[in-house]
């Protein structure tokens, strides 16, 4: 098959799951409160704690760099950790618990009454970013999951960002978007006047 014919299939792919998004406003009404959620958290001197498996792990270590850092705008480093960056603890944590304990007992340590859990799993089915969040609720945190469709991470969120597909590469690709968007919102409540 032309190469060509492969990289419009994987565009138009992308396009469509962006605009099914689009038209649905639930998962746009979200998106704004996840924002709001994050901005409370920060307000209030809470953590904001991040995980996700594989590819979902690279999207939380970008989210922290760009809450931690900064993403378009100067203003004061936001209280971010990814609890999937640190290889130490990681290992450590599953050689004696298991890896499906890797993230909750990281969100026993850090986590805290109104802080915020943000667990990525394109499945929904990834069994330690779900132990985390049951963690995180028993501990009074915000868990906000952003999935494709389907999986049981649904059951154990505050708020869900869905993508409408079951293709990974879209799912991230659209999620990109609203990290980007969510971070940016974020970034404009606490900028430089």
């Amino acid at each position: 098959m032309d190469k060509t014919v492969l990289i419009k299939k994987a565009i138009k792919d992308s396009i469509e799951t962006k605009s099914k998004l689009l038209e649905d406003n639930v998962v746009l009404d979200n998106i704004e409160k996840i924002a709001n959620e994050i901005v409370s958290a920060f307000k209030q001197d809470k953590k904001v704690l991040l995980c996700g498996n594989g590819g979902s792990a690279a999207d939380a270590q970008h989210i922290t760099a760009e809450l931690v850092g900064r993403f378009l705008k100067e203003r004061q480093a936001l209280n971010v950790i990814c609890l999937s960056a640190n290889v130490a603890t990681l290992t450590a944590l599953g050689n004696d618990y298991g890896y499906d304990a890797v993230f909750a007992r990281q969100v026993e340590a850090y986590g805290r009454p109104g802080g915020v859990l943000i667990g990525l799993s394109t499945s929904g089915n990834s069994r330690n970013v779900i132990n985390a969040f049951q963690t995180a609720r028993e501990g009074g945190m915000k868990t906000i999951a952003f999935t494709g469709q389907g999986g049981l991470l649904h059951n154990h969120s505050d708020i869900v960002v869905a993508a409408p597909s079951t293709h990974t590469p879209a799912i991230q690709q659209l999620h990109l978007c609203l990290y980007h968007y969510f971070c940016q919102t974020i970034e404009d409540h606490f900028c430089k006047k």
